[in-house]
């Protein structure tokens, strides 16, 4: 699969998910990184938190056209 910006996003959406799960639970940041997203993701302590802080959702969505758009007279 090529890497482009909506598979990038969409990672992030992995890991914010996964962070908001357990994070729920009341499981520290700290922890929720190093036993469950550097293991799979191999990413930095720095760029987790980065990815934290991206609203992923709303770029992912401004990046796909709207479907009426899609759909040719």
């Amino acid at each position: 699969m090529a890497y482009n910006k909506q598979n990038h996003l969409k990672k992030i959406i992995d890991i914010q998910n996964i962070y908001l799960e357990h994070n729920a639970k009341g499981v520290s940041g700290e922890f929720i990184y190093k036993r469950m997203i550097s293991q799979v993701y191999k990413i930095s302590r720095s760029t987790f938190y980065k990815y934290l802080a991206i609203n992923a959702k709303k770029e992912l969505k401004e990046l796909s056209p709207p479907e009426q758009e899609l759909i040719a007279p």
